[in-house]
C-alpha cells in the first residue's frame, strides 16, 4: 500500500480541518484562533510536546520514533507550514468561503497547516518506522511580517535542535500530484524602495518658475529600467518595478513632492546590492540634473530562498516514492516570488519544494494571491505523504 493510501483513512478530518481554517483566516501574528485549533488537535493526535506563543502565534508539536518514543537516534528534522491569511476579499461562493470581511486564505496556507497535521498525526501513529525527533513547525505571518525570522531569532533552532529543515508550498498551474523543486535559489529576496522627490511647486500655468517632481519622477521610473537592461548581467535574473507614484491633489498645481515605490527581486547577493546602489544613484543622479532632490529609502526584507544539494536530493528521492519519478521536476524554474522560510535555510540545510495544486481552468487552477483561488483538498494525501516518507527516510528506523 502507497504512503498516499495510508493516509486516505485521514482525509475526512483533514478536509474539514482545512475548510474550517479557509473560512476564518486570520492575518500574520493574529492567527489565535488557527494556533489553537493546531495545539488541539496535536494533543488529541498524541505528540509528545506542544510548545505555544512561539513568535508570537507559533506552535511547535514534538514528535519521538522508535519503540521508546525517541528511539536511539539523536538525529532529528524540522517540518514548516505557514498559518496566516491575506487581506484580500475573496470572490468564491462555495459553503467554505471566508467570513470575515476582508480577509482570505489566498494562499493556501490553510492547507499548508492542514496537511503538517495529518503528518503529526500519522508519525504519532507510526512512530515505529522511524528513529529520532520530528519538529513540526506551524509558522505565523509568513505574508510580509517575517514570521519565520522572528522564530528564528527567538531562538527556535537552540530550542528545537533539528540538523535539516523542510519546507513546503502549494502550486497552481502545476499537476495534481505532481511535485517540483531545484538546488540552489529558488525563490528571490524582496527588497522594497521609497523614493521621494522634492522640487518646488507652483502653479500649472506657469511650470517654468517650479521644479516639478512628477516630471523628474517620470524620468526616474524609465530610468529605472535600465538598471536589469543595461546594468545586471543578462544572465543573472532580476526585478525591478515602480508600482507607485504618489504627487499633487489639484488639476491646476505642481506639487511640492512625489513619491515613488517598489520591489525589487534577485537571487544573487552580488545582484541586489548592484540594484540597491545603481537605484540610489539612479534616482539621485536624475532628480539633481533638474535641480531638485531625492531621498532614497530602501529596505531588504526577505533574502532569496537557497535549497543545500543534498536536502533536495533527499526531498526529489521522497517525491519520486510518493507520486512517481514522472511527476517529479528536479529543474523547476525559479520563482520571483519571495519566502521567509529563507531565514530558516540560512540557519540550517534544508530544501523548499512545490506540490501541484491544479491547473489552469480545473480544482486548484486558480493562482494564490486572486480573491478566487482555493486550495485543492485532493492535494492533501500527497502533502501528507510526502512528509511522512520524508520522515521515514531521513530518520530511518534502526536496524
Amino acid at each position: 500500500m502507497s504512503i498516499t493510501d495510508r493516509v486516505k483513512p485521514y482525509m475526512d478530518e483533514l478536509t474539514a480541518i482545512r475548510r474550517d481554517l479557509h473560512a476564518h483566516p486570520e492575518l500574520g501574528f493574529e492567527e489565535t484562533r488557527t494556533a489553537g485549533i493546531v495545539a488541539k488537535k496535536l494533543r488529541e493526535y498524541g505528540v509528545d510536546e506542544v510548545h505555544t506563543g512561539i513568535a508570537r502565534t507559533g506552535v511547535v508539536g514534538v514528535v519521538r520514533g522508535g519503540g521508546g518514543r525517541g528511539g536511539g537516534s539523536n538525529r532529528a528534522v524540522g517540518l514548516r507550514a505557514d498559518m496566516d491569511a491575506l487581506p484580500i476579499a475573496e470572490k468564491n461562493e462555495f459553503a467554505h468561503r471566508s467570513t470575515q470581511a476582508g480577509k482570505m486564505h489566498a494562499c493556501g496556507h490553510d492547507g499548508h497547516t492542514t496537511m503538517l497535521l495529518g503528518a503529526a498525526r500519522y508519525l504519532a501513529d507510526h512512530r515505529d518506522e522511524f528513529d529520532g525527533t520530528v519538529y513540526l513547525f506551524f509558522q505565523p505571518a509568513e505574508e510580509g511580517k517575517a514570521g519565520g525570522r522572528v522564530m528564528v531569532e527567538e531562538g527556535l533552532f537552540d530550542r528545537f535542535p533539528c540538523e535539516q529543515v523542510f519546507g513546503m508550498h502549494n502550486m497552481p498551474g502545476m499537476p495534481l500530484g505532481s511535485i517540483s523543486m531545484r538546488p540552489g535559489p529558488c525563490m528571490a529576496a524582496a527588497d522594497e524602495f521609497r523614493i521621494t522627490i522634492r522640487g518646488r511647486g507652483g502653479h500649472g500655468a506657469m511650470p517654468h518658475v517650479s521644479r516639478d517632481p512628477v516630471l523628474i519622477g517620470a524620468q526616474i521610473v524609465t530610468a529605472l529600467q535600465s538598471i536589469v537592461s543595461r546594468r545586471v548581467d543578462p544572465i543573472k535574473d532580476a526585478v525591478v518595478s515602480v508600482t507607485q507614484f504618489h504627487a499633487g491633489d489639484a488639476f491646476n498645481v505642481i506639487p511640492e513632492e512625489a513619491v515613488l515605490c517598489g520591489t525589487c527581486r534577485s537571487f544573487l547577493p552580488e545582484v541586489r546590492d548592484l540594484i540597491e546602489s545603481e537605484l540610489k544613484r539612479i534616482a539621485t543622479g536624475v532628480a539633481a540634473a533638474f535641480d531638485a532632490s531625492a531621498e532614497i529609502a530602501f529596505m531588504r526584507n526577505y533574502p532569496p530562498t537557497v535549497n543545500t544539494l543534498e536536502e533536495t536530493e533527499i526531498a526529489a528521492a521522497v517525491a519520486r516514492q510518493v507520486v512517481g519519478a514522472a511527476n517529479v521536476n528536479t529543474a523547476a524554474d525559479p520563482k520571483m516570488g519571495a519566502e521567509d522560510f529563507s531565514y530558516m535555510l540560512e540557519k540550517r540545510p534544508g530544501a523548499y519544494v512545490w506540490l501541484g495544486n491544479g491547473m489552469p481552468g480545473e480544482k486548484g487552477g486558480a493562482m494564490v494571491h486572486t480573491p478566487q483561488y482555493d486550495f485543492n483538498d485532493d492535494a492533501i494525501p500527497y502533502g501528507v505523504g510526502f512528509w511522512a516518507e520524508l520522515v521515514r527516510t531521513v530518520l530511518p528506523k534502526a536496524a
